[in-house]
């Protein structure tokens, strides 16, 4: 009976032992697990060059292999908390059975209590979590016995090393090292190792300013367990000893200057790859993706430039609005301005502007005060803008706790204002459909809404080139004569009839041909065009082109449908590829951890691409089938027709670029945006400017004079070092000579130099040009010398178009 009690008992035990145990290791990392172990890292951004724009982390962390990192900071760390590390198992039983009579001793003494967790467990730690309880220990105990059965002990370090929390928002040795020292860890001196293994155990502790005494002493006890271990000499120690703690001050993480273009791509990637490492080992944040990116840092920084020197420009002479925030300047806290000026979002746009706030006021001039708790002076003469329609001054008006622009000149600080106004624009690359820049403000810091992708806005005129080309693809030519008069059309009889009129009331001038319609952007024109050729046809091409999905009115042809200037430029680059579909994309492909392609924009394969060598067969091309959204001939004549609205239509101010362009300019009704999209053989590139809450610009903004302008001054920059080329001609057209203001054909008389003269070569599909009436009118110009040229010989003798 007792036998049988015992054996009961033992079996109990068992089932109990096995239970806990279970219960112990449930949701622990196998040792299969372990092996396969990667710690979180940020995903690292690149540009078009490969050059790193921003990484995507929540923690300040640079992963450093183990065969990378110094011998003397690996020493620093095992002799600061494990001089065992490389002896023992896991688990320290012998430092155990010491802190445990450490601690009792404290109890009655001010001996502050010791813990005894080796390097292995302080690894355990990271992945069962930091809940102070003995059933944490017993799961870390299990976790560093497997860790010391799956890794060796320099993976184990490897991983200690990199993940370890150090202070400053940083997370192992080499952020530490950057964050504290602003060097690289090889770039360290012993004095330096000595303090950042002191790190671990409490950075804010042993803080290099609030803490230096504290941060020194332990670091000399540090220096002196590197000594007795036998890894420094007594004089290195001395010297290490004797060197200052010469930290940097601490500094935030750098915010990328790309905001809106980097923010666009982090979202495409959550999307893609998930967020947190919860979502798989490829997350954005954790993977440790290598991001390539089309951004173009010229044509991002031009775009930048022009985009906010515009919505400046427009906002020129206008009154001062008042400060962009306030803050509390109570009593009882009057030292915490720096830090409520900090926390408070002003969009400053320009690198020189820098938020203030006023402190105090001393007649009209103000002290003001910036984030890092410096003073100034602001001198009423630097902040004379009018304020509003009160007759006063902003210096006048400024009290304490306004939060205000402020930049610094040969004067002083001077007074800025935010610009009101907004927009945005995009820059697409012909070919591919990479997007090349993007802006989507004047400042991302306060205004993440990006209007480049999310603002939907009237395109006004720059709809226009769609309407026409969907005519020429319906029996019109751009010789086609077309009335500009008055056009009404019966909607129904709740709506009536629907008179249209040109832009700004402009009179009608009678018939003339498509061309002249579209470079002088004239409505009566268009709305003739689009009746004619059927609105159901022009609300198809735009979806093709991926503009928007449109009822068939003809208001729509006017540009009154919504769309963003992402699908507006992307269209425009379809029409520019010669009617080939495009896909507009920021990301180029993604990488994982070790370099491995895991996603790819462009997908199709290309045999023989990477051949060694040329096998004297034709040039291989990428696979696959290409999509048309637009006839290639339609495409190239409406893209002509575009060349003459920057020659002498409604974008003449782009002319200074001196280089073969097209585009089009646009004004809504009000007029409340204005718009302007064109580009070159290689880019396009579309830019729109408005309030957020559409209301009137004034009716002396127009896309030709706001708009246009900004273009010009990208272009300036941005195409400086691009080849200047001609627009490519495909299959199918014939270039025909026509008077520009008639149509007709012309023979015998050749194109003038200069962007308006009599005669120009015309864009035709075969059979569509304007035919010969009576052969023996067509006289040649017999008195020029020499022999009489045909149209093909001229082409060739001037290089192309002319």
């Amino acid at each position: 009976m007792n036998r049988n009690r015992l054996v009961l008992m033992m079996g109990l035990a068992v089932l109990l032992a096995g239970s806990f145990y279970w219960q112990a290791t449930k949701g622990l990392p196998s040792e299969a697990e372990l092996v396969t172990f990667t710690p979180a890292l940020p995903s690292t951004v690149r540009d078009v060059n490969g050059a790193i724009v921003t990484s995507y982390t929540r923690e300040r962390r640079i992963f450093v292999p183990y065969a990378e990192l110094p011998p003397r900071l690996l020493q620093a760390f095992v002799s600061a908390e494990d001089k065992g590390f490389f002896e023992h198992e896991g688990i320290d039983w012998l430092g155990i059975v010491r802190a445990v009579f450490t601690n009792i001793g404290s109890i009655f003494s001010d001996q502050r209590p010791v813990g005894a967790s080796t390097i292995t467990q302080q690894v355990a730690k990271g992945l069962v979590g930091n809940e102070v309880s003995l059933w944490r220990k017993i799961r870390e105990a299990i976790l560093a016995r497997r860790l010391e059965a799956a890794l060796s002990k320099q993976q184990i370090l490897e991983i200690y090393l990199n993940q370890i929390f150090m202070g400053r928002n940083a997370y192992g040795v080499e952020a530490a090292a950057q964050a504290y020292f602003g060097k690289s860890v090889d770039g360290l001196d012993l004095a330096q190792m000595a303090y950042l293994a002191i790190l671990p155990k409490a950075p804010s502790t042993y803080d290099p300013v609030r803490r230096r005494e504290r941060a020194l002493d332990r670091r000399d006890y540090v220096l002196r367990q590197m000594a007795a271990n036998g890894h420094i000499t007594e004089a290195e120690r001395g010297i290490a000893a004797a060197t200052p703690l010469d930290a940097v001050a601490n500094r935030a993480l750098p915010r990328p200057r790309d905001d809106y273009f980097i923010e666009d791509v982090r979202r495409t990637l959550i999307a893609q790859f998930g967020e947190a490492q919860d979502n798989g080992p490829n997350s954005v944040y954790g993977g440790g993706l290598w991001i390539r990116t089309s951004l173009d840092p010229v044509m991002q920084a031009a775009a930048e430039q022009a985009m906010r020197d515009g919505m400046i420009r427009y906002e020129a002479g206008r009154a001062w609005r008042g400060p962009a925030a306030r803050i509390d300047m109570g009593a009882k806290d009057s030292g915490a301005w720096p830090g409520r000026l900090s926390g408070t979002q002003v969009p400053l746009g320009y690198p020189r502007w820098v938020k203030a706030v006023v402190l105090a006021r001393q007649g009209n001039d103000s002290t003001i005060g910036f984030t890092d708790g410096r003073t100034d002076t602001l001198r009423a003469r630097n902040a004379a803008r009018p304020y509003r329609a009160t007759g006063r001054s902003a210096a006048q008006v400024l009290r304490p706790g306004d939060v205000i622009a402020v930049t610094s000149g040969g004067n002083g600080w001077a007074l800025r204002q935010p610009p009101e106004i907004s927009g945005g624009m995009v820059v697409e690359e012909v070919a591919s459909g990479r997007v090349r820049a993007m802006v989507g403000g004047f400042d991302a810091r306060a205004q993440a809404f990006n209007r480049a992708t999310q603002a939907n806005r009237q395109p006004g005129s720059t709809f226009k080139p769609i309407v026409y080309a969907t005519a020429m693809d319906n029996g019109f030519t751009p010789a086609s004569i077309v009335v500009d008069g008055s056009y009404c059309v019966f909607q129904t009889k709740l709506l009536g009839t629907k008179c249209f009129r040109n832009f700004n009331n402009m009179r009608s001038a009678g018939p003339q041909t498509m061309r002249w319609g579209l470079e002088q952007s004239r409505n009566l024109m268009t709305v003739r065009i689009a009746d004619a050729t059927g609105m159901d046809r022009i609300v198809a091409q735009a979806k093709a082109l991926g503009v928007g999905d449109y009822q068939p009115v003809l208001s729509i042809a006017l540009g009154a449908g919504e769309t963003t200037v992402m699908k507006l430029t992307n269209a425009y680059a379809q029409i520019f590829n010669q009617g080939r579909k495009l896909q507009p994309g920021l990301i180029d492909y993604v990488q994982d951890r070790s370099g491995k392609l895991i996603w790819r924009r462009d997908n199709r394969g290309c045999p023989g691409c990477n051949a060694p060598d040329w096998n004297g067969g034709p040039m291989p091309r990428p696979q696959g089938r290409i999509e048309q959204v637009m006839d290639a001939r339609t495409a190239y004549q409406i893209l002509h027709v575009m060349e003459g609205v920057i020659q002498r239509g409604t974008g003449t101010a782009l002319l200074p670029l001196n280089r073969p362009l097209a585009g089009k300019t646009g004004t809504t009704n009000g007029p409340n945006d204005v718009w302007f999209v064109g580009g070159t053989q290689d880019v396009v590139a579309g830019l729109y400017l408005g309030y957020d809450q559409p209301r009137s610009l004034g009716g002396y903004a127009q896309g030709g004079t706001t708009a246009a302008p900004i273009w010009r001054q990208w272009g300036q920059t941005a195409l400086k070092d691009w080849p200047t080329l001609p627009f490519a001609i495909p299959p199918g057209v014939r270039m025909v000579r026509v008077d520009r203001r008639s149509g007709k054909r012309v023979f015998g008389v050749w194109p003038d130099p200069g962007y308006k003269p009599a005669v120009i070569w015309e864009a035709f599909k075969p059979d569509s040009e304007p035919r010969r009436i009576n052969r023996a009118n067509d006289v040649f110009d017999r008195r020029s010398a020499g022999p009489i040229r045909s149209d093909a010989e001229f082409l060739e003798s001037e290089g192309g178009i002319y």
